[in-house]
């Protein structure tokens, strides 16, 4: 039979109430209420000020400044933020979007773009198409990971580069256009992309693979830890069991995070019927709030557990996918390929307040033996690079095939310098939205 993974508070007393909003979000996704009683700038940032005293993770830490002189609220938003203190760098993690928005993505599982990433984050040319959403009006023109782009609006890919500004990539409203200039084998092709709502595919990949010595894997790609992935996570996990597969490969490695629910899934689809009721995921926040710490658990489901399990990762493996990774090592050996995570161990209680829902950092995650703090990102155990080109989940494809290599072999595949240099660097710039239209962080609901 199975059974759901749990979320368990520190105190059994709690109202109901009191639960969700020391939770941080309702069970349809929805951010809570309880916002300003109106909507005039000067009691947004009242009540902001009041809230972020109460809530924000580094309350009694962070900056206090009196609200008057802000001409807006994000500015005075952005002005109560933690500036560091080490080994814990600036809040360049909260966030303030549209309700619309965030309900939309959470809620719905739909968003509003052209359905396009780049490899922006390193900063370097070629300039690919890393990933397109396959419901999206880049998969509708034919846009595949791989191809290389020329230009974007008019801009050459290396005057984009240079500039660090990859916005056009991320539409202002439905309608708008995206022009890219693509290089070709028979010459360059220009594909134009109209922005419109789309869902999301969470699970877009799952594959069988067949390792040399006759063992079998599974293999499968979760891009957003939302609702709408939990069905297919089911049943991926039922048919690599059906199948056989000992060996699990876990494409984390442009989830940015999501739900902390859906987070425990994962972890109990990985765990099968051996950790019932065992701590996953302990949630902290500030001292005003300890009432609300709490802990989510492992449920069941049937079948044995995968006791060794490959991650690829990188720079934008983020938040609730850091827990998942943190979350199971003190369980299963662990083993991330590619490079270092964003670095994210905290996490957001979204609060609505006049159209806008407010994901401030609220809680810090760790797992059941107290570890977490990984300021810095969780090292890859094998250093491998990601060409931004090839299938994903084909074994010819660069971080899947390193993963088939070191489940063959038992030892790391061999890294080219790169991989070893990109690490330190992408430390500095992984957790910042670098690249428009993603997500990072985790949600608890």
């Amino acid at each position: 039979m199975r059974r759901l993974p749990t979320k368990l508070f520190a105190s059994a007393t709690l109202a109901v109430l009191t639960v969700l909003a020391g939770c941080g979000g309702s069970d349809d996704g929805l951010p809570l209420n309880g916002g300003a009683p109106s909507c005039d700038l000067g009691t947004q940032k009242s009540w902001l000020r009041g809230y972020m005293a109460d809530w924000y993770y580094w309350s009694g830490r962070s900056p206090n400044p009196e609200p008057g002189p802000y001409a807006s609220v994000p500015d005075y938003f952005d002005a109560l933020l933690f500036t560091g203190a080490a080994p814990v760098p600036a809040d360049r993690w909260s966030y303030i979007e549209s309700s619309a928005s965030y309900s939309q993505f959470f809620g719905a599982g739909r968003t509003l773009g052209y359905g396009v990433s780049v490899n922006g984050l390193e900063l370097q040319l070629p300039l690919k198409v890393r990933y397109v959403e396959p419901l999206s009006p880049a998969a509708a023109a034919g846009l595949v990971r791989g191809d290389v782009i020329s230009s974007a609006n008019g801009r050459s890919a290396a005057e984009l580069v240079a500039a660090d500004d990859f916005s056009a990539l991320t539409p202002a409203q439905a309608g708008d256009v995206l022009t890219l200039v693509i290089d070709a084998p028979g010459g360059a092709k220009t594909v134009t992309l109209t922005a419109g709502t789309y869902a999301l595919t969470p699970v877009p990949t799952t594959r069988l693979l067949t390792l040399s010595n006759g063992v079998k894997a599974g293999y499968l790609v979760l891009k957003d830890f939302i609702t709408q992935a939990e069905q297919p996570l089911d049943d991926a996990f039922t048919q690599f069991r059906a199948a056989g597969a000992t060996e699990l490969i876990l494409d984390l490695r442009y989830n940015g995070g999501g739900r902390v629910s859906t987070a425990a899934l994962l972890a109990t689809e990985v765990a099968g019927s051996t950790r019932l009721d065992q701590v996953f995921a302990r949630l902290t926040f500030n001292a005003r709030q300890s009432a609300s710490n709490g802990r989510y658990v492992f449920g069941s489901v049937p079948g044995a557990a995968f006791d060794r399990i490959v991650v690829l990762t990188g720079a934008r493996t983020c938040s609730a996918s850091e827990l998942v990774i943190n979350g199971l090592k003190p369980y299963a050996t662990v083993v991330t390929i590619g490079d270092a995570t964003c670095g994210k161990p905290v996490g957001f209680q979204p609060r609505e307040s006049c159209g806008n829902t407010y994901s401030a950092v609220n809680f810090e995650g760790t797992n059941a033996l107290g570890e977490g703090g990984y300021w810095n990102g969780i090292a890859a155990s094998c250093a491998a690079t990601d060409t931004f080109s090839g299938t994903l989940g084909d074994p010819a494809e660069a971080l899947t095939g390193a993963a088939v290599a070191y489940l063959q072999s038992g030892s790391c595949p061999v890294a080219g310098s790169s991989a070893r240099e990109r690490s330190a660097r992408f430390t500095q710039r992984a957790a910042q939205r670098a690249e428009p239209g993603e997500r990072s962080g985790m949600w608890a609901d």
